[in-house]
Parts: structure tokens; C-alpha cells; sequence
């Protein structure tokens, strides 16, 4: 693993979900999913379980310390804030408020991401984000969070990755609501996602002022043909304007282009503050007749636990083509791997890191790191098997130990630098 050195002022943390780490709510979509049966999760675990974060969270603020973190990116549970319609819980408000002070105190600047895939059942039962009512119930939420947390959290990720949410709930049913819908549903699922950020983002504006920061988490991958023929090449950039690229654009400026509509309902603008990029593997896409688009990896390629291939280089694509787009500061607001046994961590990460070195050193502004996943957590429909953390957990007794790759990932933190191993 080649050395590096991170620019001064360059912040490193970890980044939850809420759903996936707090446990004990049963108030949402998610956890009703869960209790399915037969089982929808592959292990048939439960995010009922999840970590017990809701009553550790000292101790793991503890650990975020022990790894050298300097931010941290949580979600808020919206359910628990709002476990009925209009109506808001100042318990889980004095929670919430508990955790960011305690991060605060350990010299930790928390980033609060609003939506991150769940869903209260009051707006489950709705048809969520199916309808532009779950984008103004978002907005309203949105709006209590500024002025109840705002002088707490240092930046916010309105919506998390909309372009998965979409794909995994309504086009592949693998996430709730649980069923097949056709492409339709899902481009206008992602189309009021997209816009429920832009109203959020002028929501959050409006209460904060304009010092506040406000952005998103957008999944991005490559998107690569598995052969120079024309079909597969143009297959691949087809895919890559469905995916993500038509989402992207929307929440930037807030202009709808194909395939999610036309025009600005909310406004066109400039409608985030920084581009916080979700990177994890890119794709070989192959023309099928049959199947449209059919995904696969590089041969010879190596892949994580879940066969997602590891490919550095697509961290560097995306952040150079993000900034080239839009000329935002990037903060890569998730990046991690699959790997049980802690086998490969340390090397993805430093693989990584050293791309992003590499943007700085020519000047692109790219700013931030948030690890995905602070801890094994509850990861969706992979359940429990699918081992992210830089701290492993053992779920049956909730012990919490930092793997050799969480010390990799604090020696950078603390010296923004990596030498030659």
C-alpha cells in the first residue's frame, strides 16, 4: 500500500443509520417489513434488534473517539419523532439533542441526514414518497428539525441516496413496500425525493439562515460497457442518466429532465452546499434484449462479501466528474466494504484515501470522509451477516471490539497521512 498525505484541515468520521444501528422502534416501515414472514431478510434478523444504539449511545461515542473521528454523520429515527402525524415527541427530541451534545463535547461535528429509508407507518400507509403528499409531510419534518436542532448540528443530508431507495423498493420490491412496481413508480418516487431535498433545502435555509449547510447523499457508481460494442456502450451511459444522473441534477438545480419530468416545481436554483457522494463499486454492463441491462463485475476482479467490486479508481471518477459538473466542495458522505474477517478493510481504505489525496494535491476541494459503518449493524436486506463496521458486533451480547482495520482508519484520522506498507 503506497503512502499519503491528506491536506491539512481534511476531516475523517463514520457514518450510521439510524434504522440500522438504534433498535427497539417498531413504529416504521422497516420494521414491520422485518416481521414478515417467511422472512424478507436474508439471515431472517430483525432492525428491531439492530445494535441498541438508542441506550449506548455514550458508549459509542466513546468508540468514535477511540477511532479518532472529527465528524460524524447520524440519522434521525423520523418515526420516533414524529410517531403520529403533526404530532412530535419531546422524548425522542430530548434524546436526539442528548446524543448531538455529547458528540459535541468530544470534539465531534455531528451531520444529521433526514430521510434514510424509513418510513413512519402513519405515511407508510399513505404510499410514502409514491405521492407529493410524503414530499410535504418530508418538508414539514424538515422544518421542525431546523428550529429544534439547529443550534446543534453543524450540516445536514436532507434525503439519502433516492436513485437506491427507489430501485430496491419499487423496481426490485427486496425493501419495503415490498413489491414490484413498475419504472414508472420508481422514477416518480425518485422524482419526489429529489424535489422534497429541493423544498428542504430552502426550508432548512429559512430557519438556519445562510450560513447553514445543507446537502444530500447520492449513491454513485460506474457504470462501465463489458465490451467496446455500441450496444453495451451506449447500455452503460443509459443506465448510468436513469440511475443517477437525472436524480443528481434535479436536487443540484432543481430542474426535472427525462426520465423524471420537465420543468422546476419548486424553484431552479443552486440547492446544495456540498456534493456528498456515496461510493461503494462500479458495474460492467452488458445490452440484453431480455433482460435490458445486464450487470456484472470485471473479470479477474477482486469483490467484498457481497461480490461488489473493489475499484479504487472509481472513487476518483466520480468525485472528478461531481466537481467538474456542479464546482461544489465534495464530501464523500459513505464509503466502506463487506468483509467478515477483516481481511482486505484496512487495504480498501487506504486504497481510498489515497485517491482522494490524490484530488487534493491538483486542487479539487474535496473535504471530507465519512466511513461507512462505524460498527456491523442491521444491513437491510442483507440483515446482520453483512459486516461493514470498523468495529465488529457481536449482536447476541451487544459487545462492541475495534477491529485492526478501525486502527488503520484512527492512525489516519489523528495524522492525515499513511506511510508505505
Amino acid at each position: 500500500m503506497s503512502g499519503f498525505r491528506l491536506p491539512d484541515g481534511f476531516l475523517l468520521g463514520t457514518a450510521t443509520a439510524a434504522t440500522q444501528i438504534e433498535g427497539g422502534e417498531r413504529n416504521h416501515d422497516w420494521a414491520e417489513f422485518c416481521g414478515r414472514m417467511p422472512s424478507p431478510i436474508r439471515d431472517g434478523t430483525t432492525c428491531v434488534r439492530a445494535c441498541d444504539h438508542w441506550n449506548r449511545v455514550e458508549e459509542d461515542v466513546a468508540l468514535q473517539v477511540e477511532l479518532g473521528c472529527r465528524i460524524h454523520r447520524l440519522g434521525f429515527e423520523w418515526s420516533r419523532l414524529e410517531p403520529d402525524e403533526g404530532r412530535f415527541d419531546e422524548a425522542a427530541v430530548a434524546h436526539y439533542r442528548d446524543e448531538l451534545v455529547r458528540l459535541r463535547a468530544a470534539g465531534i461535528l455531528p451531520m444529521v441526514t433526514l430521510f434514510h429509508f424509513s418510513l413512519p407507518l402513519w405515511l407508510s400507509a399513505q404510499g410514502g414518497f409514491e405521492t407529493e403528499r410524503g414530499a410535504e409531510a418530508f418538508v414539514r419534518y424538515a422544518d421542525f428539525c431546523a428550529r429544534r436542532f439547529g443550534d446543534l448540528v453543524e450540516s445536514w443530508a436532507t434525503v439519502n441516496e433516492p436513485n437506491i431507495y427507489a430501485t430496491m423498493g419499487y423496481l426490485d420490491g427486496r425493501w419495503p413496500p415490498g413489491t414490484k412496481h413498475p419504472m414508472g413508480v420508481a422514477f416518480r418516487v425518485m422524482r419526489n425525493l429529489s424535489l422534497a431535498h429541493v423544498a428542504a433545502y430552502q426550508v432548512l435555509h429559512g430557519v438556519l439562515g445562510p450560513d447553514a449547510r445543507v446537502g444530500f447523499a447520492q449513491h454513485l457508481r460506474c457504470f462501465d460497457p463489458a465490451t467496446r460494442a455500441p450496444w453495451d456502450v451506449l447500455a452503460a451511459r443509459a443506465l448510468e442518466r436513469v440511475f443517477q444522473t437525472a436524480s443528481t441534477e434535479a436536487m443540484c438545480t432543481g430542474r426535472l429532465t427525462a426520465p423524471l419530468g420537465r420543468g422546476a416545481p419548486c424553484g431552479e436554483g443552486d440547492f446544495c452546499d456540498f456534493f456528498g457522494i456515496n461510493y461503494y463499486s462500479r458495474d460492467r454492463i452488458r445490452f440484453s434484449p431480455r433482460g435490458l441491462f445486464k450487470l456484472g463485475t470485471t473479470p479477474g476482479c477482486e469483490t467484498n462479501d457481497l461480490g461488489w467490486e473493489v475499484y479504487p479508481e472509481g472513487l476518483e471518477r466520480v468525485v472528478r466528474d461531481s466537481f467538474t459538473r456542479y464546482g461544489k466542495p465534495v464530501w464523500i458522505t459513505e464509503n466502506g466494504t463487506c468483509d467478515a474477517k477483516d481481511a482486505f478493510r484496512s487495504a480498501y481504505l487506504v486504497s481510498h484515501l489515497a485517491r482522494l489525496a490524490k484530488l487534493a494535491a491538483e486542487g479539487i476541494p474535496v473535504e471530507r470522509y465519512y466511513y461507512w459503518t462505524l460498527m456491523d449493524n442491521f444491513e437491510w436486506a442483507e440483515g446482520e451477516r453483512a459486516r461493514f463496521g470498523l468495529v465488529e458486533t457481536d449482536f447476541e451480547t451487544q459487545r462492541r471490539t475495534v477491529r485492526d482495520s478501525g486502527r488503520t482508519f484512527a492512525g489516519i484520522a489523528r495524522t492525515l497521512r499513511f506511510e508505505e506498507a
